[in-house]
């Protein structure tokens, strides 16, 4: 995922929590790279909608709220490791 796109799903996130992520798992069906080069775009952009929707319903009790933020910082990271051309190691 660019870093723009990433910093977007971030901020998205921490205001409306799943909403970035729901946004990220259109971007994977678009074409953007995954750190699961194994799976089908299909299985990843439902692997993100699951987390989405799990963010969305556990925000009432700050969880989803806190999952989704650092998910967001975690779309930030690994898009700036990737735009510096650093090999990440999961």
């Amino acid at each position: 995922m660019p870093f723009p796109v990433a910093v977007l799903c971030l901020f998205l996130n921490t205001f409306v929590p799943g909403l970035g992520t729901f946004v990220s798992a259109f971007t994977v069906l678009c074409g953007a790279r995954t750190d699961l080069p194994d799976r089908h775009m299909c299985c990843v952009f439902w692997l993100n909608i699951a987390a989405a929707l799990i963010q969305i319903l556990t925000a009432i009790v700050m969880v989803g709220w806190i999952m989704s933020i650092f998910w967001g910082m975690d779309m930030v990271i690994l898009a700036s490791y990737k735009e510096q051309g650093i090999p990440q190691q999961l």
